[in-house]
Parts: C-alpha cells; sequence; structure tokens
C-alpha cells in the first residue's frame, strides 16, 4: 500500500442549498458526517473522494421530533443525543437502548445517525432499527422505503449527489434490540432487531452478512406466535454469512439465534 497523500479539497458549505450545489457539482465528492466511518475508509485507501462537503454545520439536518405516531430523526443528529434523549427513549426504548450501546463515548459524540445508515457498514448498528422498524428515509429529492434503501457491502438506493436528511421511525413500543460487539471496536458482530407490529412482525438481522437483512423464517414463526418457544428447534443456515478473523460463518449462525432470542425477550417486556 502507498504512503502517499492523497490529494483532495474541502469544504464546509453554510447552507443546505450550497452543499447540494457542491455534491452535484462533483461526481467524486464524499459527505462529511460525523468522520467515524469515512475517515478510517480514507486512511486505507478503500475511498479517494475529490472533494469533502462537511455537513456538520447544517443545523437543517439535525434534531428530533416526536408526535402519537413517529419519532424523525435528522441525519446529522449525533448518537450521543439519541442516547440521551427522554423523548426517543418514551417513544421507542429499543432505539435509545441502540445509542446508548454504539461503539465508545468518542464515537457516539462525533458519529451522527445519517452517516451510519448512508454508509450502511455491516457492523452498523441503526440499519438494523431503520430496516427492523420499516422506517422511511427522506432525502432533498424523495421518500425511500426502508426495504428498498439497503442494497449490499456499503450501498445503498442513494443516487450521486443525493442527501440524506431525515430518518422517520415509526412508533412501536414492542420492538427489541440486542448486538453481540466486538469488544475492541463496538462494532456489531451480529445482531438483531424484533418489532411486533398490529398486524406482522419485521426482523432484521446486522453484522452476520455483507447487508443487513430481513429475516423471513423468523417472522413467520413469531407471526404465528409471539414467543420464544415459536423458535425452538430453528437454526440460522450459515450460507452467506460473514467470515472473519473475529468469528467464522458457523459461531455467526449461532450468534444470529442468540441476539434473536435477546431481542425478542426485550420486546416482550414493553
Amino acid at each position: 500500500m502507498s504512503n502517499a497523500m492523497v490529494d483532495f479539497d474541502y469544504a464546509r458549505p453554510a447552507s443546505l442549498a450550497e452543499a447540494l450545489r457542491l455534491l452535484r457539482g462533483e461526481p467524486e465528492a464524499k459527505v462529511l458526517a460525523g468522520g467515524q466511518s469515512l475517515l478510517p475508509t480514507m486512511k486505507q485507501r478503500l475511498a479517494r473522494p475529490t472533494l469533502l462537503v462537511d455537513v456538520q454545520g447544517l443545523d437543517a439536518m439535525r434534531g428530533i421530533s416526536v408526535t402519537d405516531t413517529h419519532v424523525t430523526i435528522g441525519a446529522m443528529t449525533r448518537h450521543a443525543e439519541v442516547a440521551s434523549s427522554a423523548r426517543v427513549a418514551e417513544a421507542l426504548p429499543a432505539l435509545a437502548h441502540m445509542a446508548r450501546g454504539i461503539a465508545h463515548p468518542q464515537v457516539r459524540h462525533m458519529g451522527t445517525m445519517g452517516g451510519s445508515v448512508a454508509h450502511n457498514d455491516p457492523g452498523a448498528d441503526y440499519p438494523a432499527a431503520v430496516l427492523g422498524l420499516g422506517a422511511t428515509l427522506h432525502t432533498d429529492r424523495r421518500r425511500i422505503a426502508a426495504d428498498a434503501f439497503f442494497t449490499g457491502l456499503f450501498g445503498t438506493a442513494l443516487e450521486p449527489g443525493e442527501l440524506l436528511l431525515r430518518i422517520e421511525y415509526p412508533r412501536h413500543q414492542r420492538s427489541g434490540y440486542c448486538k453481540l460487539p466486538h469488544p475492541a471496536s463496538g462494532l456489531v458482530t451480529t445482531g438483531a432487531w424484533v418489532t411486533r407490529l398490529p398486524d406482522g412482525v419485521r426482523v432484521a438481522i446486522n453484522g452476520a452478512a455483507p447487508c443487513v437483512f430481513r429475516h423471513e423464517e423468523a417472522e413467520r414463526r413469531l407471526l404465528a406466535r409471539f414467543d420464544p418457544a415459536s423458535l425452538d428447534g430453528f437454526s440460522q443456515s450459515p450460507q452467506g454469512l460473514n467470515a472473519d478473523f473475529h468469528a467464522g460463518v458457523e459461531y455467526r449462525a449461532q450468534l444470529v439465534m442468540v441476539a434473536l432470542r435477546r431481542a425478542l425477550a426485550m420486546a416482550l417486556t414493553h
């Protein structure tokens, strides 16, 4: 790997309109939110943007709004803000629980919800909540349903120059989240989100595969009976799961079931 410096330009726009103009004017531009994912990938030469558009000063992309039916969170809202919000804790306890367990305090005070979701690292927490709750993602151009947003390893439905502005989560008290983290980084080795809907069940698995995914078999079983007994005799196939020096496919398959049962237990307490 070359140690040569990689040149790039930096801009800190004063308005959303200026940020969008910069992004659309440079095809290789990247949005800098909290920098907790982008900067490490740049250091490893896995990302080589020609322009960093720093949106940390845009208040229009911050904030938490809670109504009787939804919790809407601005893309630039930091993890620590979600973790400490009494309104989020009352409306969506599992989301507050998730935010409190993200990585380490330094990361929680710099990292943002939008940066995490748009980067779609397999080890990120928030994609499980987005998919598990069936959230709606609002950009400067459109609304994207959670089921259509995550497309693969580090991949999303966002188009070049499109900016994620906020995420709208339906309020569902009967939700639970469990992750089994890497002890050093705090990233998700394997995690599970479970939500009981009035007319169905949603289960999202993160960390175990290249991309967060809906677990249809678990959903089918829990729809028939929202109880741990519904998972008896069921085991996760290791096919298609991640393998690295932290955990092989067989181990991750076991962790899926552990995280799923723990997430279900949390959902059953609300």
